[in-house]
């Protein structure tokens, strides 16, 4: 099988290998798509050490083609998002069957269950409740995972800022009340219109920046929630914390390790999508052949207008 490895700075290689064998508990998946992910971004840009390679991917869907011994469910031929932890831009993984979840029907290089899970992991953590003031900063693939999940609890209003205007157009076909290019005017004093001087009852940090994080300090109420989904990579980053103390904020960090937790956020994830509730439909905007994995990171950097998530496809048997 093709797999793609990471050798040196922006730089992948894409080599042969044997196709996974499987643990009984585990289960064999012809790979469809392969999410490239932010977190993902840094390692390329660097590259491993010298001699050195990697072998990410983890936002994986595909078909299965063959099952372990003990395995009950999930069968030959079903459609399914999986958690994988690496070698995920490859045709195909072992994983175990746990860690699989029906698709549904819809298109399978849309059924990312790992960044979905994210997602969900992360408005259930903020604990967005009916009437709600929430906020959005960033309009990005993750910023519209929040909105789209965040709508469901019925909220008052959801508020989306970005600097891009298409980000912006996409935010407000999504259901945002209100959006807010951030610049040309100010989010806090845009959100304190809005809510009688009040601030944002939660407000959901999805950039990774600086200037967010602060943002977020200025937009927010007493007592009320910070969310950080955004994936915080180079240099540290700084908050007044006196005053983050004073105003008593909820700091939900919405990034998780524990295995069980992802499964869950993943379980309830991928029965939204394949009932039909939450739609991945126009958050995938640029699709490419594993040849091309190098210029899916490309574009990742770049953001070009239009831009959403990248996914590598590989094609049908």
């Amino acid at each position: 099988m093709r797999i793609a490895a990471l050798r040196g700075r922006e730089t992948f290689e894409v080599e042969e290998a044997p196709v996974p064998s499987i643990e009984p508990d585990e289960v064999l998946v012809r790979v469809v798509a392969s999410g490239v992910c932010a977190s993902e971004l840094e390692p390329w840009l660097t590259g491993p050490r010298v001699g050195e390679a990697q072998y990410p991917g983890h936002e994986v869907s595909g078909v299965v083609v063959e099952v372990g011994a003990e395995v009950t469910v999930p069968a030959a031929g079903d459609r399914v998002g999986v958690w994988v932890t690496e070698r995920g831009f490859a045709e195909y993984v072992a994983v175990r069957a746990a860690y699989c979840f029906p698709a549904g029907d819809g298109r399978l290089d849309e059924a990312l269950a790992e960044p979905i899970a994210c997602a969900v992991n992360a408005v259930e953590a903020a604990d967005v409740r009916l009437g709600d003031d929430v906020v959005i900063i960033g309009a990005g693939f993750m910023g519209n995972l929040v909105q789209k999940l965040a709508a469901l609890r019925g909220p008052r209003q959801l508020i989306v800022a970005d600097a891009r205007a298409d980000a912006l157009e996409r935010a407000v076909g999504l259901g945002a009340t209100r959006t807010v290019d951030v610049t040309k005017e100010s989010l806090p004093d845009v959100v304190r219109s809005l809510t009688g001087g009040r601030g944002a009852d939660v407000a959901f940090e999805c950039t990774g920046t600086q200037r967010a994080l602060t943002v977020c300090g200025d937009t927010t109420r007493m007592s009320g929630t910070i969310a950080i989904v955004g994936f915080h990579q180079g240099a540290d980053r700084t908050i007044p914390l006196a005053y983050w103390n004073w105003m008593a904020f909820k700091v939900v960090n919405a990034h998780f390790r524990d295995v069980a937790v992802i499964m869950r956020g993943m379980s309830v994830g991928m029965r939204l999508l394949a009932g039909g509730v939450l739609s991945m439909d126009g958050l995938v905007s640029h699709r490419f052949p594993l040849e091309e994995i190098n210029s899916a990171f490309a574009t990742l950097r770049e953001k070009p207008d239009g831009f959403v998530k990248a996914v590598v496809t590989f094609p049908e048997p």
